[in-house]
């Protein structure tokens, strides 16, 4: 029987599945949304709650999760905020009426840890440079999981009933235990004393330019993406007459270019840099978004003509993502599970507040320059942002900000 791993760093393997299963628990359920609401007997809007409600709470739960490792280290908070993952969705799936459902679906939010601690892990193992490029492998690998859960949870739900999704969830829960108990050892060497610490320790993070200047890049950039879902479909649909397949299909644009920017990020991130990296994505997103503004106001008629356009969302995304994420890690090393967990819950908030910007604009005098223009604002601060993050570091560069990092060790 394999001996569990305390001290050796967790494979890549591990932290892809990490932030995949925490991917997943969002969206797996959506297409047995409708048979929830039958069987709880209860509205469509109300049980979008668990979606909604769900987003919003992972949002706190990140500000938790950094402070709590960068206090008792990755591998413990890993455990037993999957460990709770996996009895919730068992909970879940057995759940008889909808304020228990409720219950264990807020406690299903602890998966977000998979976001915060394998960008935590790796910025702990990894160079600036080398973990971004390291993310970049780890969300290219993410990206497919918003795309293919859906139609799996669809399957699970015509073969076996809405509640497989939930036992599948159990079932990912608790291999991924198993994974993070034999393979991942400690990375954080540097713990610090108390957990009332690291909340002590929030105004020397909040204090730094640099922070925020990467932290608001990243949030506006993914404000961008949440944009488009709040009224791509509106606009498919309403204005230019798709059916839902191409609805669909409109929806993949995207994170098809995401998966495309993260292997740009990978490939190069550790030569040119993570600034340069995150200048040349903010510029292609907010220069391929103008295009879908062009195409909105020239008159064309053609769907495909305008959502071309908005892969650059996505490419964008790809190449910021994971830089900017390096940049908010490596500004406090020390304190890189408290600077991913609230950068994070930034890039959640001001995804939910883009996402209903956008819906609140729409409407039957709506076009698709709508939805264009709002992306557009979105790409243009993140823009606006990385050129001011620029900025700071060639005129204000603070040696105990960029404290060298360790080298890339092998798991």
């Amino acid at each position: 029987m394999p001996r569990p791993s305390t001290t050796t760093p967790p494979s890549i393997l591990t932290l892809v599945i990490m932030a995949a299963v925490s991917a997943a628990s969002l969206n797996v359920f959506l297409p047995s949304l409708p048979k929830m609401a039958v069987a709880f007997e209860t509205s469509y809007a109300v049980i979008q709650l668990a979606v909604a409600g769900y987003l919003f709470l992972t949002g706190f739960v990140q500000l938790l999760i950094g402070p709590l490792s960068d206090r008792y280290g990755r591998r413990p908070v890993a455990l037993v905020t999957f460990g709770t993952f996996a009895l919730a969705s068992i909970g879940a799936a057995l759940s008889q009426t909808l304020e228990l459902f409720f219950v264990f679906r807020a406690l299903q939010a602890a998966a977000v840890a998979g976001f915060v601690l394998s960008r935590a892990m790796i910025r702990d193992v990894y160079g600036p440079d080398d973990a971004a490029s390291m993310i970049g492998y780890v969300t290219m690998c993410m990206a497919l999981i918003p795309m293919l859960a859906p139609v799996f949870g669809g399957f699970l739900d015509d073969a076996l009933g809405w509640r497989a999704n939930f036992w599948a969830l159990a079932a990912f829960g608790m291999v991924l235990t198993a994974m993070i108990y034999f393979d991942a050892g400690e990375t954080n060497t540097v713990q610090n004393a108390s957990f009332t610490d690291q909340f002590r320790a929030y105004p020397e993070l909040f204090a730094s330019k640099r922070f925020w200047g990467y932290a608001f890049t990243g949030a506006f950039s993914v404000g961008a993406f949440f944009a488009y879902l709040g009224g791509g479909p509106f606009i498919g649909a309403e204005i230019y007459g798709l059916t839902p397949a191409q609805v669909g299909l409109c929806l993949g644009i995207p994170p098809t270019g995401y998966l495309i920017g993260n292997g740009i990020s990978g490939l190069y991130a550790s030569r040119v840099g993570i600034m340069r990296m995150i200048l040349i994505g903010t510029f292609t997103q907010a220069v391929l978004v103008f295009g879908a503004v062009s195409v909105s106001l020239s008159g064309i008629q053609s769907p495909w003509a305008f959502f071309a356009f908005l892969a650059g969302i996505g490419l964008g995304n790809g190449m910021i993502l994971p830089s900017a994420t390096a940049g908010v890690l490596n500004v406090r090393p020390r304190l890189a599970g408290s600077a991913a967990g609230l950068s994070g819950a930034l890039a959640t908030f001001a995804g939910a507040i883009f996402s209903g910007w956008v819906a609140s604009l729409l409407g039957p005098e709506s076009t698709a320059f709508t939805l264009a223009i709002c992306i557009f604002c979105s790409a243009l601060l993140g823009f606006f942002a990385a050129l001011l993050t620029a900025y700071w570091e060639a005129r204000t560069p603070d040696q105990n900000e960029t404290s060298a990092a360790p080298s890339a060790k092998s798991g």
